[in-house]
């Protein structure tokens, strides 16, 4: 039996602004970021990264991705693994090493970099997975419940990464269930259900439209309406 996934879809992201997908379990945002990453195909309509189509693998240059439950080679070691992802983008031998010391060092892993990552903890792996899509510099992060795990302090840590993203004018697209991260770090937002886009627009917008003191409030208005 088919199942129409998503329905009418449009999105167009600014260059520079952190945006936040909403939406229940089953709504389509992980089908919707996975098409954008090319991992799948529409049956019908277009996605494009920086104005190339997303089944090119070239739109993915600048891009980096963190799905909804990574899963690495669990026998390499995070370094081992993040120098694997930094040959694959083409990153010097040098640039490597002092990017992935860098990166460890922003996520709280650099003690634990030796290890082979399947003694990791599930805070851990999510950790190293925000830090391989630092590595190489992207323009376009792409995160799919990027705080998913994330104990307090880790948490604390990638807001912290966040923010200083968003002031270096790069384009953050993350999903989220958690409604107070998406109020208070995204510049816009759009909420799916029901495979299909209910609001798009600012979250003070949001807000005004589906009525609420916060951004918990207005989208039970908009997907119980």
């Amino acid at each position: 039996k088919k199942v129409e996934a998503l329905r009418d879809l449009s999105l167009n992201i600014t260059p520079g602004e952190v945006f936040g997908f909403l939406g229940p379990n089953g709504a389509g945002k992980s089908t919707t970021i996975k098409i954008l990453m090319g991992l799948i195909r529409p049956s019908s309509g277009e996605a494009h990264l920086f104005g190339v189509s997303c089944a090119d693998p070239r739109a993915r240059k600048k891009v980096g991705f963190l799905p909804e439950n990574p899963a690495f080679y669990d026998f390499l070691t995070a370094r081992e693994y993040l120098r694997f992802v930094g040959e694959s983008f083409a990153m010097t031998a040098a640039a490597i090493g002092t990017e992935s010391e860098r990166v460890l060092d922003l996520l709280d892993l650099t003690a634990a970099a030796g290890r082979p990552m399947r003694g990791y903890s599930k805070g851990m792996i999510q950790r190293l997975g925000i830090a391989q899509t630092l590595l190489h510099d992207p323009a376009l992060y792409i995160l799919d419940e990027p705080m998913s795990g994330l104990d307090p302090r880790a948490r604390v840590l990638f807001k912290k990464q966040l923010a200083g993203l968003k002031q270096q004018g790069v384009t953050v697209f993350f999903s989220s269930h958690v409604l107070a991260d998406v109020e208070e770090m995204a510049d816009t937002m759009a909420v799916l259900h029901n495979s299909q886009i209910y609001f798009s627009g600012a979250p003070d917008e949001f807000k005004q439209t589906y009525g609420g003191d916060n951004v918990e409030q207005a989208y039970m208005n908009c997907i119980d309406k």
